[in-house]
């Protein structure tokens, strides 16, 4: 069976389809029993998985191609973000892909015939949902999908190698290539990576205020994925302010360049090793996300990120650094006795305060975040009310505006956009 040839491009996630329709292929014409029943749970299985992942158009196409983008190996690993590579391994993959091309091309009318199943001439031309799907947004579905098409035009198996390697160059192979953002689960296998399938659509110029805060973390985001030094970063200061806002829309910001973002909470900081240890040889750079950071004085969770920061014996790798927000400058809680000269409790308090402190010098970049002043408050307001289409005259919005934020949470960008929300919500105009 061709597929069992195959060198580089092995052990797909999802191959029973692709060894089911191959046996069908050298067996339709044999008489054996099974094999109609298998065309129709082929066919079952196409259209589900055009469900769940968005498909359209040819299926079994759409199919093959996810097989490859997805299909994480010596070849596709190391054109990820970089493109076409040298070496031996071409000769290889290129054997790879005169096979796919084969299962592309191949021409299911006399199956459809012999196996009486003309249904399957709907997986060839299937029109599927509009929407996102359980697996990927349309984003990523239409890059597949348009992918397979790209496919069934190359003329040979070197010009769908090409399409392929500059697939792998612009957008990376499996998850890590296709999804932005990710968070960590553990499971009975230790920390695996798992996709957030949909990430607020948020981006810099869409949070009002704030430039010179946003400026200082595009310029060390800059610098990383470029290649260059960088620092991690910590954002802090008052609620509602836009930290975590910002961190997202860098997310969207520098996807194209090859940024991922791996959300991660204190809980999670025993498995911060295997994770990175997942990620620090793939060609993308990656910032582990830690939202509203903070530490009573009781956790002691803090010690594995310091250790993982600046201290252990393993070099922290290049394409790797660490992103938190807080509230709170220092992150860890303080005590007025931890600054007393109180010799009943600790004989060296001095030693006690530089420990806690020790966690925050460890950011080479702290960026603040105000809250902002009545003034700013009421621009913020504006600036939304205007983006949305809202028609209320100014002196009344600034009216109701300073009502709303006196009995929700007070002066801060979380505050504003919450009151424009209910004003579009008793217009109509929120759906």
């Amino acid at each position: 069976m061709r597929e069992e040839e195959l060198i580089v491009y092995k052990e797909f996630a999802d191959g029973d389809i692709l060894r089911d329709v191959v046996w069908l292929m050298e067996h339709y014409r044999s008489g054996d029993g099974r094999a109609m029943p298998l065309f129709y749970k082929c066919m079952h299985r196409l259209s589900q998985q055009a469900a769940d992942h968005g498909f359209y158009g040819n299926l079994w196409h759409c199919y093959l191609t996810n097989l490859l983008v997805n299909n994480e190996n010596s070849y596709s690993c190391a054109c990820e973000m970089r493109g076409e590579v040298e070496g031996s391994i071409n000769e290889l993959v290129l054997h790879d892909i005169a096979i796919f091309k084969e299962f592309f091309d191949y021409d299911f009318t006399e199956m459809m015939e012999v196996l009486k199943a003309p249904e399957f001439s709907v997986v060839l031309n299937y029109e599927g949902p509009s929407e996102d799907s359980k697996v990927y947004n349309r984003r990523i579905r239409d890059r597949i999908c348009t992918l397979a098409q790209h496919f069934k035009k190359n003329e040979d198996a070197a010009a769908m190698k090409a399409t392929l390697t500059q697939f792998y160059r612009e957008y990376g192979v499996g998850d890590l290539g296709l999804h932005k953002a990710f968070r960590v689960e553990h499971t009975e296998n230790g920390a695996a990576i798992v996709p957030i399938r949909n990430i607020a659509h948020v981006y810099l110029d869409d949070l009002v205020g704030y430039e010179i805060p946003k400026q200082k973390l595009c310029d060390n985001t800059e610098a990383f994925v470029a290649g260059r030094r960088a620092n991690n970063c910590l954002l802090f200061g008052d609620a509602g302010t836009g930290k975590s806002s910002c961190v997202k829309a860098i997310a969207n910001e520098y996807y194209e360049k090859g940024l991922r973002i791996i959300e991660m909470y204190k809980h999670q900081f025993q498995d911060l090793n295997a994770v990175i240890a997942q990620v620090k040889n793939r060609n993308y750079k990656f910032i582990i996300y830690m939202d509203d950071l903070s530490f009573e004085d009781f956790e002691v969770e803090y010690k594995y990120l310091k250790a993982l920061i600046e201290g252990g014996l393993e070099k922290k790798p290049a394409n790797v650094l660490i992103y938190a927000t807080s509230n709170r400058r220092h992150l860890i809680r303080e005590n007025y006795s931890d600054k007393a000269d109180r010799r009943d409790e600790d004989m060296h308090a001095g030693d006690t305060v530089q420990e806690k402190l020790s966690l925050v010098y460890r950011f080479g970049v702290t960026i603040f975040f105000g809250a902002p002043d009545k003034k700013q408050f009421q621009q913020i307001v504006k600036t939304l009310a205007d983006r949305n289409g809202l028609k209320v005259p100014e002196e009344d919005l600034y009216l109701l505006a300073n009502k709303w934020e006196l009995s929700h949470g007070g002066l801060s960008g979380r505050t504003a956009q919450q009151f424009i929300d209910f004003l579009l919500g008793q217009t109509g105009r929120g759906a």
